[in-house]
């Protein structure tokens, strides 16, 4: 098991990660009858395709020695009713910080950017944006 996920009411849940114990608790947005005091579900979704951006670049630097400590995303998750409500498209601006960037090490970055699984896992209906800025 992965997971375990609690329905608290209100439109609130909270999310528990079984291997450590950590939790998470959502609130169903304020534009879809909530509270919007904590993150929405589909939030989390867009923010674990940054989140798992930045493991995976995280993890091509360490396997090359380049130190990526610093860099951050900014994350804009769209909706859309087309029929249905949906996320229509995720923006992801990745910042990485003033460093001596090689060609190399800006090519490594590139391409692990591209190979993320959330986004590889996600509906090809999902217009997904990624922006790598450098300093």
């Amino acid at each position: 098991m992965t997971s375990e996920v609690i329905y608290l009411g209100d439109l609130r849940t909270k999310a528990t990660h079984l291997q450590s114990g950590d939790s998470i608790i959502t609130d169903a947005p304020i534009d879809n009858q909530g509270k919007g005091e904590a993150f929405s579900p589909t939030d989390l979704c867009a923010t674990s395709l940054a989140s798992c951006i930045l493991t995976i670049m995280g993890i091509k630097a360490r396997d090359h020695q380049i130190d990526m400590s610093g860099t951050r995303a900014t994350v804009l998750k769209t909706m859309v009713a087309d029929p249905d409500r949906r996320i229509g498209r995720i923006d992801i601006d990745i910042y990485l910080p003033e460093k001596n960037w090689t060609v190399e090490d800006r090519s490594i970055l590139t391409q692990a950017a591209a190979s993320c699984p959330v986004c590889r896992s996600l509906s090809p209906a999902l217009e997904i944006r990624k922006q790598l800025i450098w300093p």
